[in-house]
């Protein structure tokens, strides 16, 4: 199940770069679910064609995924997106504690944490852009 579902991620980014057919068997066995008996019947092929053709296209798409690592990218932005999503909510949260407790020790809470929740931002910017290549952050 796994593999079909990291299949069809790739798939979905470099589907266009296969045969037109390749991409329509996997899309009906990946994003249908569709076993390959069901594939064939549907098609009026053999069993075996559409396994062949589900396992060139799958091995062509990691082959494409090898060279070019679009899916890992997007990936690796997505998680650091998500570390800054969190850290974001930390602050709003802080900001929220600051007005309902009293003011000295929301103050005194609310500088640390966002100290902290800054330097975890820009941590998690920096390696980010280290990542990608880009300079200036």
């Amino acid at each position: 199940m796994e593999k079909r579902i990291e299949t069809g991620w790739l798939l979905d980014f470099y589907g266009p770069l296969l045969t037109a057919r390749q991409q329509a068997l996997l899309r009906l066995y990946c994003e249908e679910d569709l076993s390959l008996a069901e594939i064939a019947a549907q098609e009026g092929v053999s069993r075996q064609a559409v396994h062949d053709a589900v396992r060139r296209g799958a091995a062509q798409l990691h082959d494409f995924e090898a060279q070019l690592g679009l899916l890992s990218r997007y990936r690796r932005l997505y998680d650091a997106l998500r570390q800054c999503q969190a850290v974001l909510t930390q602050m709003e949260s802080a900001d929220r504690i600051e007005t309902d407790e009293s003011a000295e020790t929301a103050r005194g809470f609310s500088r640390e944490l966002q100290q902290a929740q800054r330097k975890a931002l820009r941590e998690t910017l920096t390696r980010l852009a280290d990542e990608e290549g880009f300079d200036g952050i």
